[in-house]
């Protein structure tokens, strides 16, 4: 069901942002809880004319129907529902707003959003460490995703840094990187695995096994591709595919023969607390460096400030910023 013919022409971005108001994408999420103008209407203490007329004022500043009647009530179309999706962000967003000038207001907190990849969580994990003790009542929002998600969300204004890779976009000038660390990889696999006992290990020996990777084309599984063409072995078909470490972690413990490629720093954390062993296999391959990413251009917060400057290399290229004024609440 859709909201809009076809053929119609959408209004301008300057002509939506000019007519929208913030009352109106309230509106349309209380609407969509309630499928009733006259319970929405009470719940923000106006009057069904006046939401009914809000509602008009909405559908002709976005060109679009965004609700229909039906036997039980008000039913958002297709559109609908990606208009409401948007106004609840923004609503998201305006309480992210109120939460930080609080915070500012009060001399303390304010709110830092991070994005990072599976590899480097124990590499940010280390600086946020560092970076609460600075700053105790900072709120914090973590995204763990793969680069290509993260430096959509920087693009989005959703994260402030993160932790990635740029060589993945078709338009790296859209960011400010520095390379941060370089990744070395390790496979680790259940301390029970049948190969777990061995002093070495070539490719070979795991080629039958089922792995747990990164998705295609993403630089971790890369190198792994490489490490297999080099080697003169077949690529295995039968993977495991996800970004999160607490999947990998759960599938290698539940299944004995399962492998996974993950960087060192993640190896060394997960056989520090006995969950995984790592397997004795040399890699060739090298993946590409972690990058701290920003969206080019954009002003950073006192606490994205402090939050890079934890990394040496982003401190080397920054020797004129005051640290002692970006501590300063």
């Amino acid at each position: 069901m859709s909201g809009i013919p076809p053929a119609a022409p959408l209004p301008s971005l300057d002509a939506m942002i000019s007519r929208l108001r913030l009352k109106q994408l309230r509106l349309l999420s209380v609407l969509a809880d309630h499928g009733s103008l006259i319970k929405a209407a009470d719940q923000l203490s106006i009057t069904q004319p006046g939401a009914s007329k809000a509602l008009a004022e909405v559908e002709a500043a976005l060109g679009a129907t965004l609700f229909v009647r039906t036997n039980k009530g008000l039913a958002p179309t297709d559109i609908g529902h990606l208009v409401i999706r948007y106004a609840r962000l923004i609503q998201t967003d305006i309480g992210h707003l109120r939460e930080e000038m609080q915070g500012m207001l009060e001399g303390h907190g304010g709110r830092l959003a991070l994005g990072v990849i599976m590899g480097a969580v124990p590499l940010l994990s280390d600086a946020l460490t560092r970076l609460l003790e600075l700053r105790p009542a900072l709120s914090v929002e973590i995204v763990e995703d793969t680069s290509a998600r993260l430096l959509r969300l920087l693009e989005q204004g959703r994260l402030d840094v993160a932790i990635c890779r740029t060589s993945i976009s078709q338009q790296p000038q859209l960011y400010d990187s520095v390379d941060i660390h370089d990744e070395t990889l390790a496979v680790i696999a259940n301390v029970a695995h049948p190969l777990a006992d061995r002093s070495s290990l070539e490719l070979e020996d795991l080629a039958a096994s089922r792995w747990v990777v990164y998705s295609a084309n993403m630089p971790m599984r890369l190198s792994l591709e490489r490490e297999f063409h080099q080697a003169g072995l077949r690529f295995p078909l039968q993977l495991l595919e996800t970004t999160s470490a607490f999947t990998t972690l759960s599938l290698l413990q539940k299944n004995p023969r399962i492998v996974a490629l993950v960087s060192t720093e993640v190896a060394a954390f997960c056989t520090r607390f006995g969950m995984t062993c790592v397997l004795p296999l040399r890699l060739r391959s090298r993946s590409e460096p972690y990058q701290l990413v920003t969206r080019h251009g954009s002003s950073l917060s006192p606490a994205a400030t402090l939050f890079m400057r934890e990394f040496p290399a982003y401190e080397a290229r920054m020797p004129d910023v005051d640290t002692d004024a970006a501590a300063r609440p």
